[in-house]
């Protein structure tokens, strides 16, 4: 019989496996639970809560490989610098405390194998240092449900691979987690700049590497930020996924630099203010069903030579999709809506659309945003045909498509109400028109008249049904005033609410109709709100527009419009989350529209009160 050498080749290994796993068992039935409390009497070896040690670190310092301590409710000021395999584990990120007042040092030091968890990590606002740091090679080493305030760096990860999950990291001044040289898995944090902070670089979670062979996993965390939200400065090739990320003053949403390739799949990126919602400068990237919104004052999207860009959508940009190079490109089965130039730098195949998606909800004044996609959404199953839901149907474009979206139930909603309904008089017709509804499943408009403020619309005062967006109507003799309402109703029979009152005062001279008051100011919606609320406003020719909003003592909290705008319906956000605003509390606030025309002469102004609720 021939000799098994591949088994006795094994055999070393083997054995050696064994003793390890033999030492790993007995260091864990030798494990020694330890206790600190400022209440309990600092008795060594601090086995029980009665005897615990009054300080983390004295703790820290009689503990083996193993063992665990648990910290009570309570301030601890010092620094705490973990032995390999320790857990160490507070009792709540908002109650147990790690105050470091010291600077160029962690307030927290991991080594190998070991646990963080259940501690705020708080350190002075003024104070130019990071909380925790993990640079050794982080052999299974977890870093979860911990707070972190008012760090210049919240995580530093240097050539190590912990799991850092499900950690707040608040008024963070330059780098919420900074990753180099590693493997880390980074999931479900929360990350919150300083809205404050000088630094000339803030980035919610910054990737680096000196070689390619990284591959670090950035899945489903949150991250409000000034600055950039998730950016791989050179080498590395994560993943990036699942990230809802939200700019509030400049930056980008996703950048991509030098080296390796980034695959960008199911982020949802929405700015208040940014430059471009996902960039690349010198790597490659495969950008796959993510869904960008908002302000930005460039590309929702701008790549270039030998990159993919597939079931995305872009909407309310300066510009939607764009590239600098065709060159290996690949775009195809994206949607692109709404944005001053939907497409740049290339021409846009049949695959690529440019419609309303028809998601639940995109307005931050209704509620929380909401992409998933209505039932009859024309970019359903409407994306790559090679890449599937979940569900194994074909993939739909935008943020809950492809394998790393989700399956779930398409809810059948009414449009929404139609807005920017106005009038002209002339004799005795009434010209009224409207904005066009987007919906893929819209049908007609409902039109309804009275000559009573504040009417319910109903059958009974319905005047018609109707596709096109405008209307004549003759006035009836005698009548004074005209209120007018209009709705939309889909394929389905599903009617949305009724869109802004408009109301049209008639005078006679002459037996002519002289004046129609279509310059307006609306109650905001929602109201109550928190955060967010939206104000209306229609002018009825261009003029200067001043929007105000105040507090009930009269003192000014915001300047929402001062410009030159034309005549038109228009909506401004106002937000507490914003950097400009100072913190405010609940309870009234006023807002109001001064309007000047020609000539400097005012011709219009109103005031209304709206409630913030926290």
């Amino acid at each position: 019989m021939r000799p098994n050498f591949s088994y006795k080749l094994n055999q070393p290994i083997l054995f050696l496996t064994f003793i390890l796993l033999l030492t790993a068992y007995s260091l864990q039935l030798n494990a020694t639970i330890r206790y600190v409390s400022h209440s309990g009497s600092n008795e060594f070896p601090y086995t029980s809560w009665a005897t615990a040690s009054d300080s983390i670190m004295t703790a820290v310092n009689v503990s083996f490989f193993g063992d665990t301590i648990y910290v009570a409710n309570g301030v601890y000021e010092e620094q705490v610098v973990m032995i390999p395999g320790l857990s160490l584990i507070g009792a709540g990120m908002d109650s147990c405390v790690i105050y470091l007042s010291a600077t160029g040092i962690p307030a927290v030091q991991i080594k190998d194998t070991c646990l963080l968890k259940g501690f705020k990590i708080l350190l002075p606002n003024t104070l130019n240092t990071w909380a925790i740091k993990a640079d050794t090679s982080g052999v299974g080493s977890t870093v979860i449900l911990n707070k972190v305030v008012n760090a210049s760096l919240g995580i530093n990860v240097r050539f190590s691979n912990p799991l850092v999950y499900n950690n707040v990291f608040e008024n963070i001044k330059t780098i919420g987690i900074w990753l180099l040289n590693s493997n880390s898995v980074t999931r479900r944090n929360i990350i919150y700049t300083d809205p404050n902070s000088n630094s000339g670089s803030i980035t919610g979670i910054d990737i680096e590497a000196f070689s390619s062979n990284y591959t670090p996993i950035i899945d489903s965390n949150y991250v409000v930020t000034k600055g950039d939200a998730i950016y791989k400065f050179l080498g590395a090739n994560p993943t990036i996924k699942n990230n809802v990320i939200k700019l509030t003053n400049g930056g980008y949403g996703i950048l991509s630099g030098i080296g390796g390739t980034s695959e960008i799949f199911n982020n949802r990126i929405v700015a208040e203010e940014a430059y471009e919602g996902i960039y690349k400068n010198g790597s490659i990237v495969v950008v796959t069903n993510n869904y960008l919104s908002g302000s930005f004052g460039d590309y929702g999207i701008f790549l270039g030579a030998n990159d993919i860009i597939k079931n995305n959508v872009v909407t309310d940009a300066t510009r939607g999709i764009g590239v600098w190079d065709i060159q290996g490109l690949i775009a195809q089965f994206n949607n692109s809506w709404n944005n001053g130039l939907n497409y740049g730098g290339f021409n846009p195949d049949s695959t690529n659309l440019s419609v309303d998606p028809m998601v639940v909800n995109d307005d931050s004044t209704q509620g929380d945003l909401d992409f998933h996609l209505q039932k009859y959404s024309p970019l359903i199953d409407a994306g790559d045909p090679n890449i599937l839901d979940k569900d194994s149907t074909r993939s739909d474009i935008g943020l809950y498509g492809g394998p790393y979206g989700e399956s779930y139930i398409y809810v059948d909603l009414p449009p929404r109400p139609p807005v920017n309904l106005t009038a002209n008089v002339d004799s005795n017709i009434v010209t009224l028109k409207w904005n066009k509804n987007t919906e893929a499943d819209f049908s007609y408009y409902n039109l309804f008249y009275d000559t009573t403020k504040n009417f319910q619309p109903d059958s009974t005062n319905l005047i018609t049904s109707q596709t096109d967006t405008f209307y004549y109507f003759v006035i009836p003799t005698g009548v004074e005033s005209l209120y007018f309402k209009l709705t939309a109703v889909d394929n389905q029979s599903n009617e949305s609410n009724p869109s802004e009152e408009l109301e049209i005062i008639i005078t006679s001279i002459n037996d002519y109709p002289m004046t129609i008051n279509d310059c307006l100011l609306y109650q905001n919606y929602p109201n109550p709100f928190n955060p967010s609320t939206r104000i209306g406003y229609k002018l009825k020719e261009r003029g200067y527009v001043k929007l105000y909003v105040y507090d009930i003592k009269g003192e000014l909290v915001s300047v929402l419009v001062n410009q030159v705008q034309e005549a038109g319906y228009y909506e401004v956000n106002f937000s507490v989350g914003q950097e400009s605003l100072p913190v405010l509390s609940s309870g009234v606030y006023i807002y109001q529209i001064f309007v000047k025309g020609e000539n400097n002469i005012p011709v219009f102004s109103d005031i209304k009160k709206m409630i913030y609720v926290k």
